[in-house]
């Protein structure tokens, strides 16, 4: 068994002690997570922070508007802003069910940890995707099992956990990821304000969108904010907002059995015709179809 593998295996035998059925679980260390899925599930939506995601056993697969992303044991999921995604567990059984492990990743303690760092500059190329999947390296993964081996030991956790954190975000600086997270962290790159621009939009979507003025919050033109944005996203301001409000009134619709009409309403749409055209269009049903699907799926 090579080093990966037998790290894997710990983890994967980690994450079962502690997720006796399918499910996310919090764990005593701050900000880690695990989670559990017997078998491939529906996508589902949800807007994720900054995160660092891997498997321990079983495979993901995550979308950011077209395009697809998947990590496994061998690979792992960093995003730098929030985004809203689209997950979907593709490789599961009841016998090897999909394990994995999300660390939150905090901008402060990157950006702290930078200026011990020798001096990064933003990206040549501009601002870069806010997401992307890496190789696992010994490094990262050894860390990482040291890091949730403190579930097992919470005495070790208030002296331990903030140090095995600060060496893992080093490794994830220093490794081939650590562009799209440095980029965020230095205060005045174009990515740094777009970021402050998506977490405008996060906590606003349901409000009309002034292109504008929120060019003028994070000091970018317009033409700025709009290249930057899409560089980081994949999407405009307005194609993002949009795609927050269709996600969060399906998630009304599913979890709070509310109708259609009344979900577009309190999400921000003023035309219920207009709310189900672009609603069928992202998810490929109107909205009543849409929830008898989900359902009869599970």
């Amino acid at each position: 068994m090579t080093e990966n593998a037998s790290t894997s295996a710990e983890l994967a035998a980690l994450i079962t002690r502690h997720c006796p059925e399918d499910g996310l679980f919090a764990t005593p260390v701050p900000g880690l997570v695990f989670f559990r899925m017997s078998s491939p599930n529906a996508p589902v939506c949800s807007v994720v922070k900054s995160i660092f995601l891997t498997a321990a056993q079983g495979a993901k697969r995550i979308s950011l508007a077209d395009e697809t992303y998947v990590y496994d044991a061998s690979h792992y999921l960093i995003t730098s802003v929030g985004l809203p995604l689209i997950g979907q567990v593709i490789d599961a059984t009841p016998d090897k069910p999909y394990l994995s492990l999300g660390l939150e990743l905090d901008p402060l303690k990157i950006s702290e940890l930078m200026q011990k760092m020798p001096p990064a500059r933003p990206s040549s190329a501009g601002s870069v995707r806010g997401l992307g999947v890496g190789v696992l390296s010994p490094s990262i993964s050894e860390a990482l099992l040291r890091l949730a081996r403190l579930v097992d030991n919470p005495e070790h956790i208030a002296v331990l956990a903030p140090l095995i954190e600060q060496e893992l975000l080093y490794h994830l600086l220093a490794g081939d990821q650590g562009g799209r997270l440095r980029d965020v962290a230095i205060k005045g790159s174009q990515t740094h304000r777009v970021a402050r621009a998506i977490h405008w939009v996060n906590e606003n979507f349901k409000r009309p969108m002034a292109i504008d003025e929120l060019a003028a919050t994070v000091t970018m033109s317009r033409a700025s904010l709009h290249q930057h944005f899409k560089a980081l996203t994949s999407m405009s301001p307005l194609q993002y907002q949009k795609t927050l409000r269709l996600q969060e009134a399906r998630r009304l619709m599913l979890v709070d059995q509310i109708d259609a009409a009344t979900a577009s309403h309190r999400v921000g749409y003023e035309s219920p015709s207009q709310f189900n055209r672009e609603y069928r269009r992202m998810f490929g049903a109107p909205p009543h179809q849409d929830m008898v699907q989900i359902r009869q799926a599970g």
